[in-house]
């Protein structure tokens, strides 16, 4: 009986830590979208309004790149740490 717990207990961590892998993946690819598509190459001599506009989308952008990045790989290494400890 509790051999079973502890198996689903893994495969519910698991599971969350497959979660957080996808969560950071499209993350960053919305960061991507942001900074290539959403903003993309700056006007030659656009007015302030655009200015603005393209530093809004492309700091959104890094953020949500940074982010992702980040969530990905903290997940990833989490995922790597429960498996050594597994085995």
């Amino acid at each position: 009986m509790d051999n079973s717990r502890t198996t689903k207990n893994s495969s519910r961590i698991f599971q969350a830590i497959n979660a957080v892998i996808l969560a950071g993946i499209f993350i960053l690819f919305i960061g991507v979208y942001y900074c290539v598509i959403k903003a993309g190459i700056p006007y030659q001599d656009p007015p302030l309004e655009l200015q603005i506009q393209y530093a809004i989308n492309m700091g959104i952008g890094k953020i949500l790149v940074k982010d992702g990045f980040q969530l990905f790989l903290c997940g990833g290494i989490a995922r790597l740490l429960f498996k050594m400890k597994k085995n």
